[in-house]
């Protein structure tokens, strides 16, 4: 079995969910494979995570992110 790392860069696998920790509740996605990605989309985490709609990638907020300003 594998130990699970703190290390917050994504490493898919087949059937596997990528998953980015960020640390801003604000974020755009491409898709991360330049002319092979989707348009940019801006996304907005609500409470704890959202998800593109294009890629699926999960966002997930940073425990040690900053407190959200409102704006």
């Amino acid at each position: 079995m594998q130990a699970l790392s703190h290390d917050p860069v994504p490493h898919p696998r087949l059937g596997m969910i990528e998953t980015i920790v960020v640390d801003s509740r604000t974020l755009s996605c491409d898709g991360g494979l330049g002319a092979l990605g989707h348009p940019r989309v801006f996304l907005r985490i609500a409470h704890h995570q959202t998800f593109c709609p294009y890629c699926s990638r999960l966002f997930v907020l940073s425990p040690d992110a900053p407190a959200d300003t409102g704006h």
